[in-house]
């Protein structure tokens, strides 16, 4: 189940994730990367690796950037495509969560991404949930 759509953006990437809950739209916009950039291939080794992640920021807005590039970072370092996300703990300044994934090499790499952005960054609380839309520098 698709659960991000793609901005139009003439030199990079964005996206518009919706979610019940914020750790619902943190965890679709980190899907939403590896979606865009990962296509799975046949491999025989499947096996889940886990990465803790824990981020703090001063703002709602710099936290959701700071944890996409770290997602995206400890995706790079660890050559690993993440598959999944288990937030444990969220708040406007905090994150607490377990990223799983697996081996680089049981993928086919369609794009790259560097970093997210806060170009023309949205975040938002509405009567369904909440909203997001972010730029990705590829």
């Amino acid at each position: 189940m698709k659960n991000y759509e793609i901005l139009e953006h003439t030199a990079d990437i964005g996206i518009r994730v919706k979610a019940k809950d914020l750790g619902g739209l943190f965890k679709a916009a980190a899907q939403a990367i590896f979606a865009l950039t990962a296509e799975k291939q046949p491999s025989r080794d499947r096996e889940k690796h886990k990465v803790i992640i824990n981020q703090k920021a001063a703002s709602l807005e710099e936290l959701f950037i700071n944890w996409l590039n770290e997602v995206l970072s400890l995706s790079a370092v660890e050559a690993m495509v993440f598959e999944d996300f288990q937030i444990s703990k969220i708040d406007e300044h905090n994150i607490e969560a377990v990223a799983l994934g697996s081996d680089i090499k049981n993928y086919k790499i369609n794009t790259e991404i560097k970093a997210a952005t806060y170009h023309a960054l949205k975040i938002e609380k509405n009567n369904s949930g909440w909203v997001a839309e972010v730029i990705f520098d590829v």
